[in-house]
């Protein structure tokens, strides 16, 4: 799910995601937080920042936690 040492990528090809080695925590940052700006309608444009910010929160559960695992 996680490796510190493998940083987000900025794809060029479906190809390149393919033959990547990556991890679920990048795709956050490769696709999943770019969307909110992709959108057109208020109505989706409002779902999104909602969801773009539930993203966010988890991601700063997530550090939290395992940067206190690597503390012990």
């Amino acid at each position: 799910i996680y490796d510190p040492n493998l940083k987000p990528i900025d794809f060029k090809s479906l190809n390149e995601v393919k033959n990547s080695q990556n991890h679920t925590i990048n795709h956050f940052y490769e696709k999943l937080l770019k969307l909110k700006d992709l959108m057109n309608t208020n109505t989706a444009k409002e779902i999104a920042q909602k969801r773009h910010k539930f993203m966010e929160d988890f991601l700063n559960e997530f550090y939290s936690e395992w940067n206190f695992n690597e503390q012990y």
